[in-house]
């Protein structure tokens, strides 16, 4: 087997290096009273924080690039439907991941958000999200393992909300790898700069997105990871399309959201998309579904290419 050469290496970390300075510079909120000393928690559409509410203007221009709904879809990963209770709180778990509906309300087309919630409240869906009961169904280390993220990659977080898979994403890309935590709530984006700070998780970089665009910087991602938010973002086809800027060429989008049935967690039914109107979607933008690893109990996890790779 060729070992790589060291000169490989150095280029390749030199250039994680620099496309995290990059962001450090460009993805802190306005106000934010965190620095740019460790890479700051992406909240920008990370994970099922889509039900939050239109996120503001000036988000989308905080960062290089954009690929979040402006209603905020990507703030998700949030667990106010995560928790145990059939009934979920628009922000709950399902409702984490879905920053990218506009306003409070019921969903537009078909292709539009089915719940809107509010994601201001930091600690209220700290307590939601970061319970510790979640894992039990969530399984974040073994969906993260599913990713088979290598060491070095660069992984979006859309949807990140509270930074639920901040650690878990950080540990599998390693030092020279980057997560980038998007969320379109300005307050869970200060809260994932100051996480990533705390647990020293230095290649965490927070980003906040519009609802319509996730800003992400454009051809850096291996993976852009989207958890319970996908039924949050208002407009998903166009959304989708959107997306495919960001990717690498090989690059992929995973969606990992609720089952279209009665499940002892997550949101109420009507907010649910099934899993064949997600692959419709994502087909209808130029993707095709390549993998759909078995790891979770009440949600699907599929895994999506460009059709026709760049």
């Amino acid at each position: 087997m060729t070992r790589p050469r060291r000169g490989s290496r150095r280029a390749s970390s030199r250039g994680a290096r620099a496309l995290l300075a990059v962001l450090l510079v460009c993805s802190a909120p306005p106000g934010a009273d965190a620095t740019a000393t460790a890479a700051p928690a992406v909240s920008a559409a990370g994970q099922s924080v889509a039900e939050t509410t239109a996120r503001t203007p000036g988000g989308a221009d905080v960062t290089p690039t954009s690929h979040h709904a402006p209603g905020g879809a990507p703030s998700s990963h949030r667990a106010s439907d995560v928790t145990p209770t059939p009934d979920r709180a628009p922000g709950g778990a399902h409702a984490a991941h879905a920053h990218g509906a506009q306003g409070h309300g019921g969903a537009g087309g078909a292709h539009d958000a089915t719940a809107r919630h509010s994601f201001e409240d930091v600690e209220h869906w700290s307590r939601i999200f970061d319970d510790p009961a979640r894992d039990a169904w969530q399984k974040p280390a073994e969906l993260v393992a599913a990713l088979a993220l290598a060491a070095g990659a660069t992984v979006a977080d859309v949807g990140a909300g509270t930074g639920y898979f901040s650690r878990h994403l950080s540990e599998a890309v390693g030092p020279n790898g980057a997560v980038l935590a998007a969320d379109t709530e300005p307050a869970l984006v200060g809260h994932l700069r100051r996480r990533a700070e705390q647990e020293k998780l230095a290649n965490v970089v927070p980003i906040l997105a519009s609802a319509d665009n996730p800003r992400l910087p454009a051809g850096t991602c291996d993976v852009v990871l989207i958890v319970d938010t996908w039924h949050h973002i208002d407009d998903r086809v166009a959304y989708a399309r959107r997306l495919a800027a960001a990717l690498k060429p090989t690059g992929r989008v995973v969606i990992v959201d609720f089952h279209k049935r009665e499940l002892p967690v997550g949101p109420p039914l009507d907010h649910k998309l099934a899993r064949e109107q997600v692959i419709d979607e994502m087909t209808q933008s130029g993707y095709r579904l390549t993998d759909e690893p078995d790891v979770l109990p009440y949600q699907y996890v599929l895994s999506f290419t460009r059709t026709e790779l760049r």
